[in-house]
């Protein structure tokens, strides 16, 4: 059960439950006091499952209380096992009927035990009642539960509604939940919520499309398609342009509404048995992925080697590995080489290189590659020129690829403006467009980051060397900063929603001087 390779129990295989041949997967739930540590934890496991003859590659999930959620020993458990850390609110925990009550947990958190209510509340099979760990004092129990097919289907539509619920709340009503919320990843925030209802009072540093966006001509080539909406849209002449700007044959190109459409096809489409998504990064991946009812490893980066990847905690055995390349939101640019060195014969090598045209040169780029045996790389036009809200972006992979994503695609799923729009966007003309913007933001990337360094001697640090048209900061007592922020007029990203992250990170986008000048002073008031 042991593996070096991820310092603990080996990942779990991450295939659907149900299938012939294949156990139903196992639910461990987990309490912890706090402070305990991944190797406690993840001795108790291994000695459970051991003692009742159950397959540790059968783990789908932990499963804890929402107040322990964010407890670096469970995060780092459940990331060596290659399973998800799932949580639940107090309140849903202590609805549950357990076996083994016991006062302890009863009057800290209003459950009899953690561990049996966050394994069983899905519904199943108890199969492993809770028990302790063998270190003194215990700061550790744990249960196992078989989830049957049809309990882990109902388990999956209420965690799904739960998230929908989420998705929908305004920003204030995320900032009053975190005390219950917290726990859970909120995969579907991202930074037009940070803006949604009072954007126009703020200025806008959360979300990490270019400003001053679309330029005059672009907006021209879109209006000019308006005269042809009676006809249904054609992508040939859009496809070949972007082919011919990355030197490719059509067969290796297909046209997206957007980058995140792109990941709803990925999984869709391809029979997946062990995907794994590197983190922090853009959430649209995972959560694609867990629509589609694939079970999600993790691979989380650690702050402390600067989020930069180690290609050795990536299981040998995963079949999909998703990775951004400049990583949204550490802003760190991984070496080509290593990215291309995790490709294997039977996996597909996802690199979502969203923000790369905002790197002088687009260095590392493996768009251009067809000698890397299953990559996909995606790309987006919306960041650089705009066009968040028409949805257009292209997806570069082997033809057979290609094809299969092309039929999990509903008819005609490009716009005729946003047709226009990628046409018009790899031309030449808009290629060294981008080149020029490039190059700003560097300069703008490197006055923003002078400006931070000068608040380190009250906690703030910054994530580098960045490389992308925003940066990663990391400051004490961050949500309250970030609060303070609006009420001086400046909105940036909350980090805790990353996989990975916790309330002292927040995303700054990269702006021109002039902005970054205003929003360092607000910063030095917001820090108080």
């Amino acid at each position: 059960m042991a593996d070096a390779s991820t310092g603990g129990v080996t990942p779990a295989v991450a295939g659907p439950s149900g299938l012939p041949g294949r156990p139903s997967p196992l639910v461990v739930g987990v309490g912890a006091a706090r402070g305990a540590s991944a190797e406690e934890v993840l001795a108790l496991i291994e000695e459970a499952l051991r003692e009742a003859g159950l397959a540790p590659e059968s783990v789908a999930e932990l499963a804890t209380v929402d107040g322990r959620a964010r407890e670096p020993g469970l995060l780092a458990a459940a990331a060596r096992i290659g399973v998800p850390l799932v949580s639940y609110a107090a309140e849903e925990l202590a609805a549950v009927e357990v076996p083994t009550p016991s006062g302890a947990p009863l009057a800290a958190v209003g459950t009899p035990s953690v561990a049996e209510a966050a394994a069983l509340l899905g519904g199943g099979e108890l199969l492993v009642p809770k028990r302790k760990s063998s270190a003194r004092p215990a700061r550790v129990t744990c249960a196992v539960v078989r989830r049957r097919t049809e309990d882990r289907g109902a388990a999956t539509t209420e965690d799904r509604d739960r998230d929908r619920d989420r998705d929908t709340s305004t920003d204030a009503d995320m900032d009053t939940d975190m005390g219950t919320d917290a726990g859970h990843d909120l995969l579907r925030h991202h930074g037009d919520a940070e803006v949604r209802d009072d954007g126009a009072a703020l200025v806008d540093l959360a979300v990490n499309v270019r400003a001053n966006t679309p330029p005059p001509w672009l907006r021209e080539e879109i209006a000019a398609s308006l005269a042809s909406l009676a006809a249904y849209p054609d992508g040939r002449a859009a496809r070949a342009a972007v082919a011919a700007r990355h030197g490719l044959p059509v067969e290796r190109v297909l046209l997206t509404a957007g980058a995140a459409e792109a990941f709803v096809l990925l999984a869709r489409a391809l029979q997946l048995r062990r995907p794994v998504v590197v983190h922090p990064q853009f959430t649209e991946p995972e959560a694609a992925l867990r629509d589609a009812g694939h079970q999600v490893g993790r691979v989380l980066l650690r702050a402390e080697d600067g989020f930069r990847l180690d290609p050795a905690a990536v299981p040998q055995d995963a079949d999909l590995v998703v990775i951004g390349n400049p990583t949204n939101p550490t802003s760190v640019l991984h070496p080509a080489g290593v990215l291309a060195g995790l490709a294997r014969p039977g996996r597909v090598l996802v690199v979502d290189e969203a923000f790369m045209d905002a790197v002088p040169g687009e260095r590392e780029a493996l768009a251009e590659r067809t000698d890397v045996p299953g990559l996909v790389v995606l790309r987006s036009l919306t960041k650089t020129w705009g066009l968040a809200g028409l949805r257009i972006g292209y997806v570069l992979a082997d033809p057979a690829v290609i094809a299969s994503l092309e039929r999990a695609q509903p008819l005609w799923p490009v716009s005729t403006p946003a047709l226009a729009a990628a046409e018009a966007c790899v031309a030449p003309r808009a290629l060294a467009e981008a080149g020029h913007a490039a190059h700003r933001i560097a300069a703008d990337r490197g006055h923003l980051v002078a400006g931070l360094a000068g608040y380190a001697d009250r906690g703030v640090r910054v994530v580098g060397p960045a490389e992308g048209p925003f940066v990663l900061v990391r400051m004490p007592g961050a949500e309250g900063v970030r609060r303070r922020l609006r009420e001086l007029g400046y909105a940036v990203r909350r980090g805790d929603t990353f996989p990975g992250l916790g309330e002292e990170w927040v995303r700054v986008a990269v702006r021109d001087r002039a902005t970054v000048s205003g929003f360092l002073r607000a910063l030095s008031t917001a820090l108080g």
